[in-house]
C-alpha cells in the first residue's frame, strides 16, 4: 500500500486490517504471563499457607519487565540460529519465549507450595525472564509491522488482547482453580498460549535491511586506535551496535530535545501510578464490599479500559499522537479529581461507577498514546532496544512514588485542615474515615501538570511525529 492510500485511509479502517487480528492475539499472548506470575500465583500461594512476608518477596520477580532493556539488544542484534531463517528475527525470538512460556506454566502446574517454594519461586523467575523477552520482541514486530499511521490502532489492539488475557488468566484461572485445582488452572494457561504461537506462525515475515548506525565509523576509528583486530575488533563493534548506538542513534536524532522527551516519558503516567496503589483501600474504607469492588473495577473497569483504549487509537489517527497525549494527560487529571469527589461521597455504587469509568477509559486513551508516542520515537535500526528502554522507563517514577502513597494519605489525614479547606469542614466531619484522600487525589492530579508542560514544548521544538512514512520495518 501506498504511502498516500494509508494517509487518506479513514481513522476507523485502520482497525479492519488483517495485522489487527495478529496483534490482538500477540496482545493475548503477552497479557497471558502478567498475573500468572503476579495476582493469581499469590492467591494460590496464600491458598496453600505462605505467609505474606513470602508472597511480597516473590513479587520481585516482576522487576525482569523492568529491566528488559538490559537485553533487548541481544533480541535487535542476534538472530536465533534455524528459527531466524525460517520465520526471521522477530517472530523467531518470539517462538523461543513462548517455548520457555509454555514449559515455565507446566513446571509451575505440578509444583505444590504447601511443601515447598523454592521450585515455584524457580518456575516464576523464569516465566517472567521468557515473558519480559516476548514483550520485546512482540513490540519490535508491532513496531515494524505497521506505518506510523497505523500505530494508534495497533496499540490498542495490543491493549484489547492484553486485557483479555488478564481476564483470562485473573477470573479464568480462579473459576477453574475453584471447580478444578490449581494445577489445572495453569496447565489451561499454557494451553492458551496456543493462541500466541498461532498467531507468530501467521504473522508476515518482516524485511531486514541493514541500516546505518550513527557513530559506527568512529567506532571503528576507535578500534583501529586501540589495535583491535580480528575477533576483538568484531566484539568491539558489536558491542558498541548492540549496547551504544541505540542510545547515540536516539541523541543524534533529537539533540537535547532527547531529555525532554525521556522526561515526558517518565513523568506521564505519574498520575496514574500513584493514584492506583490507594485505589483499592479507598473502596474499602468507603464501605464497598469486595463483589461490589469485583463487578464494577474488576469486569466493567476493563471493558472500560478496552473503550478508552480503542477510542484513543482513532484520537492517535485522527489528531495526531502529541495532540493525543495531550488529550490523554488531560483526562487521566480530570479521572483523580473525580476520585477526590469520590471519597466525599460514602458508600454509593452510582459515585463508584462514575469514578471507575472516568478513571478506565482515561487510562486506557492515555495509553494507547503513550505506546504510539514510544513507538514513533524508535529507529527501524534499535527497534527492540529503544522501545524496550521507553516502556521500561516509563513505569519507573511512578512506582517509585506510587511506594509513598500511603505515606501521603495518611499524612493528609493527620492534617484534617488541609482537606477542611478544600471540601468544607462538614464534609470532612461527615467522611472523617476517607477526607485524607480527598487532598490525596487532588495531588495525584496535579502530577500530570509537569508532564502536559512537557508535551507542549516537545510539540512546539519539534512538531507532530511523522505519520505518514513507513515504520522501517
Amino acid at each position: 500500500m501506498t504511502q498516500n492510500a494509508t494517509r487518506k485511509r479513514p481513522p476507523l479502517a485502520a482497525y479492519f486490517q488483517p495485522r489487527m487480528l495478529l496483534m490482538l492475539a500477540l496482545g493475548f499472548s503477552s497479557g497471558l504471563p502478567f498475573l500468572l506470575i503476579f495476582g493469581t500465583l499469590s492467591a494460590w500461594l496464600r491458598e496453600a499457607g505462605v505467609s505474606r512476608t513470602d508472597i511480597g518477596l516473590m513479587s520481585y520477580v516482576g522487576l525482569a519487565f523492568t529491566i528488559k532493556f538490559l537485553w533487548a539488544p541481544l533480541i535487535d542484534q542476534v538472530r536465533v540460529p534455524v528459527l531466524a531463517n525460517l520465520f526471521g528475527k522477530r517472530r523467531a525470538w518470539m517462538l523461543v519465549a513462548q517455548a520457555v512460556i509454555v514449559a515455565a506454566l507446566v513446571a509451575i502446574s505440578f509444583c505444590d507450595p504447601s511443601k515447598s517454594l523454592m521450585p515455584i519461586a524457580v518456575g516464576a523467575v523464569v516465566l517472567a525472564f521468557a515473558a519480559a523477552t516476548q514483550d520485546i520482541s512482540i513490540d519490535a514486530w508491532r513496531i515494524e509491522a505497521a506505518p506510523k499511521a497505523e500505530q494508534g490502532a495497533m496499540a490498542a489492539a495490543y491493549q484489547l488482547g492484553y486485557r483479555f488475557a488478564m481476564i483470562g488468566s485473573g477470573a479464568g484461572a480462579l473459576y477453574v482453580a475453584q471447580y478444578v485445582s490449581w494445577h489445572f488452572a495453569y496447565l489451561a494457561m499454557a494451553i492458551l498460549m496456543g493462541i500466541g504461537v498461532a498467531a507468530v506462525l501467521f504473522a508476515p515475515r518482516m524485511e531486514e535491511n541493514a541500516v546505518a548506525v550513527a557513530g559506527e565509523d568512529a567506532a571503528q576509528r576507535v578500534a583501529n586506535d586501540l589495535h583491535l583486530t580480528g575477533t576483538s575488533a568484531r566484539a568491539f563493534t558489536w558491542i558498541y551496535r548492540a549496547a551504544i548506538a541505540p542510545f547515540i542513534d536516539f541523541f543524534a536524532r533529537h539533540k537535547w530535545n532527547a531529555l525532554l522527551i525521556l522526561a515526558l516519558i517518565g513523568l506521564y503516567r505519574v498520575p496514574d501510578f500513584v493514584m492506583g496503589v490507594m485505589a483499592n483501600p479507598l473502596y474499602i474504607d468507603l464501605g464497598f464490599s469486595l463483589a461490589e469492588i469485583a463487578t464494577v473495577v474488576k469486569v466493567a473497569g476493563v471493558w472500560l479500559t478496552i473503550a478508552g483504549a480503542l477510542i484513543g487509537g482513532l484520537a492517535v489517527a485522527r489528531f495526531g499522537i502529541l495532540h493525543t497525549l495531550i488529550l490523554g494527560a488531560s483526562a487521566v487529571m480530570i479521572g483523580n479529581l473525580i476520585f477526590a469527589w469520590l471519597a466525599t461521597q460514602g458508600n454509593d455504587i452510582t459515585a463508584l461507577t462514575i469514578a471507575i469509568s472516568a478513571e478506565n477509559m482515561a487510562g486506557g486513551f492515555a495509553g494507547t498514546a503513550l505506546i504510539a508516542y514510544m513507538s514513533s520515537l524508535t529507529s527501524s535500526a534499535f527497534t527492540a532496544t529503544q522501545y524496550a528502554l521507553f516502556s521500561s522507563m516509563y513505569a519507573l517514577p511512578g512506582k517509585l512514588l506510587g511506594g509513598l502513597s500511603g505515606v501521603m494519605v495518611d499524612w493528609y489525614a493527620a492534617h484534617p485542615n488541609i482537606a477542611a479547606m478544600l471540601v468544607g469542614s462538614d464534609v470532612v466531619a461527615a467522611h472523617a474515615k476517607t477526607a485524607g484522600y480527598v487532598p490525596f487525589f487532588l495531588s495525584t492530579a496535579l502530577m500530570g501538570i509537569p508532564a502536559l508542560l512537557l508535551i507542549f514544548v516537545v510539540l512546539r521544538r519539534e512538531g507532530e511525529p511523522n505519520q505518514d512514512a513507513g515504520s522501517g520495518g
